[in-house]
């Protein structure tokens, strides 16, 4: 059969148990499915599904048509789902990973406008905070927001550097000293942004003066919004990216210490598959993605122009 719709059309009948579903699902009418239904039954010269007024069953000959053609229409799917990925950077599914802070804060105008300007790419996105393996996990790309990348499996772009500050609440700040210099911070105070359960180290400069400090242990997380919220109590201080904690020093909610050292910035990156050559599709939403980020005023990112890196 040179024509595998009536193999789909089939499937989704036995998949729902109804003509009447599967027609809905396909936006056709029931006519149009048991027609098509039983030309295949023609062509196959088999009985493939028993229709009673209750419920549709499967034959033996249908059970068998169904366990072999089911793979075989998945594998042709995927197959002309990477062909177009391929050769098309306009159509496709699109499949991203993001922290969870930065992917609620960003993402939702970013893919708002990337769905306007692109309307035939489907996108799958996945916020959590674990480093994912974009290989493994069969990702097109993930969004970290982290140091300078180490990984030799992956190849990255980096977006921009995001700038952080530590920050306090006023009610903690009145419970204690306020730090004037690196050396003043206390690390039962400093909660430590880690996915690991170990201590963060702060790195500050100033007058070409650098300060490194390791944070506590007593509280760990490996979410931004979760520490933030901790600090807010009055809990202990952090060191957050501005995009988390600016709303909150605007507020009042928490205030900025040691503005007059520089923290080492974290970096904005885009990690890929060890691609060749950058897929068409990815390369669309990249080249969006970076022009977004340079235009989103609403975010404190440093952007700048690079190329990928590996």
């Amino acid at each position: 059969m040179q024509d595998i719709k009536p193999i789909r059309v089939f499937l989704k009948v036995v998949a729902l148990s109804s003509f009447a579903a599967a027609a809905r699902s396909l936006n056709m009418t029931p006519a149009s499915v048991t027609r098509i239904v039983a030309k295949l039954e023609q062509d196959l010269g088999q009985q493939l599904l028993v229709r009673t007024t209750r419920q549709v069953a499967l034959t033996s000959a249908g059970a068998m048509v169904a366990a072999r053609f089911g793979p075989v229409v998945d594998s042709f799917d995927q197959v002309t789902e990477e062909i177009t990925r391929a050769v098309r950077p306009d159509r496709g599914r699109l499949s991203i990973n993001a922290p969870l802070s930065l992917g609620v804060r960003l993402l939702p105008s970013v893919i708002d406008r990337f769905r306007l300007a692109y309307p035939n790419i489907l996108v799958d996105v996945t916020l959590t905070d674990r480093l994912v393996d974009v290989v493994q996990e069969n990702c097109d790309l993930a969004i970290r927001v982290s140091g300078p990348p180490s990984d030799k499996s992956t190849i990255w772009r980096k977006i921009c550097e995001v700038p952080r500050h530590a920050v306090a609440s006023p009610a903690l700040l009145e419970r204690m000293q306020r730090p004037e210099t690196p050396d003043d911070l206390n690390p039962d105070f400093c909660m430590s942004y880690t996915s690991s359960g170990k201590a963060e180290d702060w790195t500050f400069r100033k007058d070409g003066i650098k300060r490194t400090i390791t944070a506590g242990g007593a509280i760990t997380s490996n979410n931004g919004d979760f520490l933030y919220s901790l600090a807010r109590l009055g809990n202990g201080i952090t060191v957050l990216p501005d995009f988390i904690v600016n709303d909150g020093i605007a507020a009042g909610d928490v205030e900025p210490l040691l503005t007059d050292w520089v923290i080492s910035p974290l970096w904005l990156t885009l990690f890929y598959p060890p691609y060749d050559v950058l897929p068409p599709l990815v390369a669309t939403f990249t080249d969006f993605f970076e022009v977004h980020l340079s235009e989103a005023t609403e975010f404190a990112f440093h952007t700048e122009k690079t190329r990928p890196g590996s």
